[in-house]
């Protein structure tokens, strides 16, 4: 039981940690692509469309292949005896 419980404090702190980093670079990117758009480059918004549409996917990713994982070990362990 304690190892499930220390599995479950890494995922999250795996979850956590990274998105506090991120949240401090709002601000810049958001100057950066308003300065690149109105001086006429339109890549940098592009950019980072793909990198909102990347955020958005990763958790369901991850969602799907923990609960993938989840649902064969519970196949495993419900082998009935012939």
């Amino acid at each position: 039981m304690k190892s499930f419980i220390h599995k479950i404090y890494l995922i999250i702190l795996l979850i956590v940690v990274p998105q506090t980093f991120s949240l401090a670079q709002c601000a810049m990117c958001r100057a950066s692509v308003e300065n690149n758009v109105s001086n006429g480059d339109t890549t940098v918004g592009a950019g980072l469309n793909m990198g909102i549409l990347y955020l958005f996917v990763a958790p369901y990713l991850l969602a799907a292949v923990i609960g993938f994982l989840w649902y064969r070990n519970s196949r495993k362990k419900k082998v009935v005896p012939a």
